[in-house]
This record gives structure tokens, sequence and C-alpha cells, in this order.
């Protein structure tokens, strides 16, 4: 389980990416990268990282499925993922 202050980061920087989204852009578009190294570092989408939406864990996550590979295979253990049948794991 991730700490709530780490979950917490996340969201923060996910809205900073959207809220600079279009101007991140318009700038990359004319070339002003002096006006891009303005801009507040986490706003850049390349610093989110995923993470699990059940737990927060951010190592071993599935981008298919949204999860990481510890609850996929509790879901698909408990037949909660359609067609996936477990094969001695």
């Amino acid at each position: 389980m991730a700490k709530e202050s780490m979950k917490a980061r996340e969201v923060k920087r996910l809205k900073l990416v959207e809220r600079y989204a279009a101007k991140r852009a318009a700038l990359k578009e004319a070339g002003d990268y002096e006006g891009l190294a303005k801009l507040p570092r986490n706003s850049n989408p390349i610093r989110l990282h995923n993470r699990c939406k059940l737990t927060g864990r951010p190592k071993g996550y599935m981008r298919m499925f949204g999860i990481s590979r510890i609850q996929f295979r509790e879901m698909a253990s408990q037949g909660l993922i359609p067609g996936v049948k477990k094969a001695s794991w």
C-alpha cells in the first residue's frame, strides 16, 4: 500500500500537467525552449508515474488493466477478470 502523501503528490502533478498542457504545446510548437524552462517542472507529463488504482503500488503496473500484477493475480484467482484462467502460478 502506498503512502497517502505519495498518492497526493501524484494527484497534484496530474493537475499541473492538465493545467499547463495547452501552454506547453504552444511553446513547443513555437520552439520557445526558454519559455518551456520557465514552466513548473512538475507540469511536464514525463514526471507522472503509473500507479495501481486499487493499492497505489508503483511497481509491476499493468497498463492494460490499470492495476499492479499482484492485484491482477488476486482478482484473476477470484474470477473477477473475465477470460483469465489460472494456470499454475
